[in-house]
C-alpha cells in the first residue's frame, strides 16, 4: 500500500508540475510586429503588391469617408477592426 501511495505521489506531482508549465510564458518569446496600413495611400500600395490584377478596389468610397468626425486614418481603422469583428462573429 505505502508503494501504492509513493507512486501515486509521484504521478500527480509530475502531472501537476507538467501542465503548470503550460501557463509561463517562454523564456525567449520574440515578440512579432504587426504593420498596420492605416493610410489610404498605404492601402492602395497594398491592394497593388497583393493582387496586381485587381490592385486597390474601394467601390463604395469608404476610404475617403470620416466617420463620426473621425479623420481618414480613424476611418480605415474603425472599419478594420468592425471587419475583423464581424468576421469572428460570423466564424462562431
Amino acid at each position: 500500500y505505502n508503494l501504492f501511495k509513493m507512486k501515486l505521489s509521484a504521478v500527480t506531482a509530475a502531472l501537476v508540475a507538467g501542465s503548470a508549465a503550460a501557463f509561463t510564458a517562454p523564456a525567449n518569446s520574440n515578440k512579432a510586429t504587426t504593420s498596420l496600413h492605416e493610410t489610404k495611400a498605404d492601402l492602395q500600395e497594398l491592394g497593388k503588391k497583393l493582387n496586381p490584377i485587381v490592385g486597390y478596389w474601394d467601390p463604395l468610397g469608404l476610404t475617403d469617408a470620416a466617420f463620426w468626425g473621425k479623420s481618414e486614418e480613424g476611418t480605415i481603422g474603425w472599419l478594420r477592426q468592425s471587419e475583423i469583428k464581424h468576421g469572428r462573429v460570423a466564424m462562431a
